[in-house]
């Protein structure tokens, strides 16, 4: 079976559904394709920034979104010990909503996808995987996936940090190395639970914990590849660290009932050289994986889509326009990873490695001690280095409109 389409875009999470919702809204014909047959999986990136909600506001989406159940964080914060630090203050920027929206990622893709196949030159189909690309010269002019050939003007990888679309590209990748991985797992939340989102620093161990309305979906912060060393200690002394960290739901932890409600996240920080070549766009994870630290990524893969939205609406595709995206977002990219290396590095790694007694470092007291410091952070993880704009045109109108 053969298609064929101005745009093809490998991959339906937060960066291809922008980008795919975005260029039909501009008139042109766009196919996503997504491997899974829909977007439950659990421990995605559930932060919507306010970067991104500024987006959907210029988009007119907004009030439309906001009507999805969804907690909201305006202040991060530090505990090491039994000490309590404000690192990062949303509540001072510029923005509509100066707060990070938590929602489950499957829900803004979904939302996304419904607005998107109100558009004519949108198609997204699901359950089809990209296996390989198509060649003329050394042009991409298209994907395999399975029995379906789409052939394109362009396409874009949108297909994560293992992007398959990235591998037979043949891009040479940049490794920035990152000493931590992560175990996502997830505890009951009662109604008398604090309501913050809090990162807890202990000797030896680090614990994020994400308010999600009806439970607590924690981030358990590793040496790389010490997951092992864990399991071979045993699940009771796993649920003990996480008890001795977790104080105010420490009975919960017997919730965690086998290894098979943990979930690794091996971190990857790395970007690649050149994000395209002719025919073909890399965008997202699949142009440069990024830390859990701070939740950016999913916020500045959004980024990217717009970025790249404002450059391909006029269906200009040549490499040159191709290169002009990366020009505009390597810089926060580059300045972005450099933030979230500082800060594996000099803090992640530090705690992990003392188990002497913790003490906050100068960075998280200074924080502490200054409103207007903790807005650098807040605008780091909030806005980004380089927030985007709509500049793309509505072209299309939505079918029934």
């Amino acid at each position: 079976m053969k298609e064929q389409v101005q745009c093809c875009i490998a991959g339906g999470g937060p960066a291809g559904m922008m980008l795919g919702f975005l260029l039909a809204r501009a008139g042109v014909r766009v196919m996503v394709l997504e491997k899974h047959r829909d977007f439950l999986r659990d421990f995605r990136g559930d932060t919507i920034h306010p970067s991104t909600l500024e987006l959907l506001h210029e988009l007119g989406l907004l009030e439309d979104f906001l009507r999805l159940p969804h907690q909201k964080v305006s202040e991060l914060r530090a505990q090491f010990g039994d000490l309590s630090f404000p690192i990062a203050d949303f509540k001072r920027l510029p923005v509509r909503c100066p707060y990070i929206a938590m929602i489950p990622q499957w829900d803004f893709l979904d939302f996304m996808a419904r607005h998107g196949k109100a558009y004519p030159g949108f198609q997204l189909r699901m359950e089809t995987e990209v296996t390989d690309l198509l060649f003329e010269s050394d042009k991409v002019v298209g994907v395999k996936a399975g029995p379906l050939e789409v052939r394109a003007e362009l396409v874009v990888a949108a297909d994560g940090r293992h992007s398959l679309v990235r591998q037979r590209a043949q891009l040479p990748v940049i490794d920035l190395a990152a000493p931590i991985d992560v175990l996502w797992f997830r505890v009951s939340r009662r109604p008398e639970d604090s309501p913050e989102t809090m990162a807890r620093f202990d000797s030896g161990s680090i614990l994020v914990m994400l308010n999600r309305g009806d439970y607590w979906q924690c981030a358990f912060v590793i040496a790389k590849g010490g997951l092992e060393a864990i399991k071979q200690k045993g699940l009771e002394a796993f649920r003990a660290t996480i008890g001795g960290l977790m104080r105010l739901a420490a009975e919960r932890t017997g919730e965690i009932r086998s290894w098979d409600d943990v979930k690794l996240l091996t971190v990857q920080v790395n970007r690649l050289r050149e994000w395209c070549r002719p025919g073909l766009l890399c965008i997202g994870d699949a142009a440069h994986a990024m830390s859990p630290v701070g939740g950016i990524g999913i916020n500045l893969a959004i980024q990217d889509a717009v970025a790249a939205a404002n450059v391909l609406w006029k269906k200009d595709f040549s490499l040159e326009a191709l290169k002009a995206v990366q020009r505009r977002r390597e810089f926060p990219t580059r300045l972005t990873q450099g933030f979230q290396v500082v800060v594996q590095n000099n803090i992640l790694k530090r705690v992990l490695e003392d188990y002497d007694g913790i003490s906050p470092p100068l960075l998280v007291r200074a924080l502490a001690r200054s409103r207007w410091l903790r807005g650098i952070p807040a605008r780091m993880v909030g806005l980004g280095a380089r927030p985007e704009h709509i500049r793309s045109p509505r072209a299309s109108l939505p079918v029934g409109a």
